[in-house]
């Protein structure tokens, strides 16, 4: 579509995206970056209470799990009016993969480096189950769930990574027009 301003022309061309990839995309990263977000406030909110010093990924999550959640209400938005540009959504996925990756990298850290989670984990809950009504099993049942949280942020961090590679290469193939 061209028109024209003045003595310039201006062409508008049109993107078309395959829509259940998209839409598949849209829902497993809104699903990644909720849960990055909510186990590491979780993860901040419990530090607080035990009057601890709170590690940096923590609020670091925190943001990166609200910065993709914004870009993803901002890219439905842009589909919504048919504006959704492959370079846009290129950038914002690489900006976001290197804070995926960096979030890989700090939660293995502390996952599995020197007196690490995981090897708290089994020593104190995995090889420790508690049952019936008890206080004790209540408690173990809070630290099976932390335990159990600390895997779930790694997992969904590599989930994240993996699907802003997809959507840089489905970006990619949008900007050649392959999906027509």
């Amino acid at each position: 579509m061209a028109r024209e301003v003045g003595s310039a022309v201006v062409v508008r061309q049109k993107y078309f995206w395959p829509d259940a990839q998209l839409n598949i995309w849209t829902i497993i990263m809104l699903t990644t970056a909720s849960t990055v977000l909510g186990i590491n406030a979780e993860f901040m909110q419990i530090q607080s209470q035990m009057r601890l010093p709170t590690p940096w990924i923590f609020p670091y999550g925190v943001t990166v799990g609200a910065l993709t959640v914004i870009f993803i209400i901002i890219e439905m938005i842009l589909i919504a009016q048919r504006r959704l540009l492959p370079g846009v959504m290129m950038l914002c996925s690489f900006i976001l993969l290197v804070l995926f990756i960096t979030g890989i990298v700090g939660t293995a850290l502390q996952l599995f480096s020197g007196p690490n989670v995981s090897s708290q984990c089994n020593a104190f809950v995995n090889n420790a189950k508690q049952t019936g009504p008890s206080i004790d099993t209540l408690a173990w049942l809070q630290q099976n769930n932390i335990c159990q949280c600390w895997n779930a942020v790694f997992a969904f961090w590599i989930i994240g990574s993996i699907f802003f590679i997809w959507m840089m290469v489905m970006a990619s193939q949008v900007n050649q027009n392959q999906y027509d």
